[in-house]
């Protein structure tokens, strides 16, 4: 399963596939709908794949000491 994601506003019921997934998408697609909060608007760039939506995790680690083998012996 392929997934792609766009932000769009419904026009009478219908949700219209921007121009550049249409090649792509050639069979049956499933639909899962989430309303976007007034929060959100600044996500109203197009996104072409899941994948650019992932972000990696952050933590800061000042301060701390690692012991690779006394990890390992955990």
């Amino acid at each position: 399963m392929q997934a792609y994601e766009f932000y769009t506003t419904p026009e009478n019921g219908v949700i219209t596939i921007p121009e550049q997934f249409r090649r792509r998408i050639t069979a049956g697609v499933k639909v899962i709908l989430l309303q976007q909060n007034m929060s959100d608007s600044k996500n109203d760039a197009y996104v072409s794949h899941k994948s650019d939506l992932l972000l990696s995790p952050t933590m800061s680690t000042v301060g701390w000491s690692f012991n690779r083998e006394e990890a390992n012996e955990r």
